[in-house]
């Protein structure tokens, strides 16, 4: 087997994208379409350089630099594997404390879009989703803009820069699986530039584009597996190379001022409506992932695909999705919910992509609230009952207990994990103890119908097991 190479001279490239983040979802989702672009002999001048604000970024940039800074991706197809080369990146700028070579790179005339791809949780948010300006690292920054050490102060730095030399501002644009992700990062960049200079922050907030988008690909992290896929594809040593399923999704609004590559022409969706393909995301795929994730950690499943092999799972899914998910999503343009569903069924049952229970099990604190508790409040808003919802919430509480139902250990997988299993030891004696955890379910502990079915599920799931209680959800008409 061997893998292609980029179909075009990567040396008719020029920069026009400094991306920040250069993890296994950028290389497998944005380069990609990238590189699919350039080989259409389209947007040659919209090259990416890639660049990175945490100590751990050089080790990428040392791999990627030694093979031209070109990535490997190998689709898990069940039909057979494909590996590619992506050429869409053309240099890793220096990893360095104050960010001088990227403050530098993004104030370049030639550079017109910034993006980015720092994780959920790298956009400094406080419990209730807004920019927290008092977040140390932030605080750093405003107190010493010239130097910052975050990617959102050297962004705000470089704005500084072209609106003095007179240089019109980039675009920013996060790649980051966010609802309002632009939103997002616009908040996290106006907020930091306001710590320093109001002035500049006014016009950041005027003038800097940061469009909403929606993302998806399943990535699973790169370990000795992966390496040795490469190797059959006669890669050699490659260190880093990504793999992903064949699947993927970008949906933009195209608010780009400075211009744009044709990203239309390899099926990206622009388009006004992106908040309504978040929700569906969010709430069927995200959501979808949390309903497998917990009973399979229970039941001390590794992998995805065995979760989804086990009927009752599937069928839990399956059940919560038809019947309390899909009732509750706006209607998307030009989507058919069930078809959808039926997708995401189809791609977590890819048994390539090898991806882990423990992984959709994690940050459950954080994910909770965003994939979870809104589906629950919507149920009960249109007067439903949101039984398999509350259901898969008393089942991560009883993983964040701390054992799988054989009795073996689970470890720590969560940020706030020592708070999760004690709040879980609490409930169950007091199930009310787990819901009174305000940042992930807000005023749902004063809904008494919710408190009682949520009592009841935890209670159900302690005595008979998660099985039991999944199969008299699935049986219930």
């Amino acid at each position: 087997m061997k893998a292609s190479l980029p179909a075009y001279d990567r040396k008719s490239l020029t920069p026009g994208i400094v991306h920040i983040g250069l993890g296994n979802f950028h290389r497998a989702h944005m380069a990609v379409y990238l590189d699919d672009l350039f080989a259409l002999g389209e947007s040659h001048d919209w090259a990416i350089v890639g660049a990175g604000v945490r100590a751990p970024d050089a080790r990428m940039r040392d791999a990627l630099k030694a093979q031209d800074c070109l990535s490997t991706v190998i689709e898990l197809d069940p039909s057979g594997k494909s590996a590619r080369r992506i050429g869409a990146m053309i240099d890793f700028l220096p990893v360095e404390p104050d960010n001088a070579s990227l403050i530098a790179a993004m104030t370049r005339p030639e550079i017109r879009i910034v993006s980015l791809t720092v994780t959920e949780g790298g956009y400094f948010v406080d419990s209730t989703g807004a920019f927290d300006p008092a977040s140390p690292e932030i605080v750093a920054d405003g107190a010493n803009p010239g130097k910052p050490a975050t990617a959102f102060g050297a962004i705000v730095a470089a704005l500084k820069a072209r609106r003095a030399a007179g240089i019109a501002p980039f675009t920013v644009m996060s790649c980051d699986n966010l609802p309002g992700n632009g939103h997002v990062a616009k908040a996290a960049v106006v907020g930091t530039a306001r710590l320093s200079d109001p002035g500049l922050a006014d016009w950041i907030a005027a003038h800097v584009a940061f469009p909403n988008g929606m993302v998806d690909r399943i990535t699973p992290a790169t370990g000795p597996r992966e390496r040795a896929m490469a190797a059959e594809f006669g890669l050699g040593a490659d260190p880093v190379p990504v793999t992903c399923e064949p699947f993927r999704q970008w949906v933009l609004e195209d608010n780009f001022p400075s211009g744009r590559p044709a990203l239309e022409k390899v099926g990206v969706t622009f388009t006004p409506h992106v908040h309504a393909f978040e929700a569906m995301k969010i709430r069927i795929l995200n959501g979808g992932h949390a309903i497998i994730a917990y009973p399979g950690g229970l039941k001390g499943i590794h992998f995805v695909h065995e979760a989804m092999a086990d009927p009752v799972i599937r069928g839990f899914l399956d059940a919560v999705e038809t019947r309390e998910i899909l009732p509750i999503v706006p209607p998307v343009p030009g989507q058919d919910l069930t078809d959808y569903k039926t997708t995401i069924i189809a791609r977590f049952s890819n048994p390539e992509v090898a991806d882990t229970e423990r992984r959709l099990c994690l940050d459950g604190s954080n994910r909770q609230p965003k994939f979870i508790v809104p589906s629950i409040r919507d149920v009960l808003a249109a007067g439903g009952k949101a039984e398999g919802l509350t259901l898969l919430s008393a089942m991560w509480c009883r993983y964040c207990f701390g054992t799988t139902e054989a009795g073996d250990a689970i470890e720590p997988n969560d940020p706030n994990w020592d708070l999760l299993q004690a709040t879980a030891k609490a409930a169950k004696a007091n199930p009310a103890a787990w819901l009174a955890m305000a940042p992930v379910y807000g005023d749902l502990a004063q809904n008494a119908g919710f408190v009682a079915r949520f009592a009841e599920a935890l209670n159900f799931v302690w005595s008979h097991g998660a099985d039991a209680a999944m199969r008299r959800y699935i049986d219930k008409v």
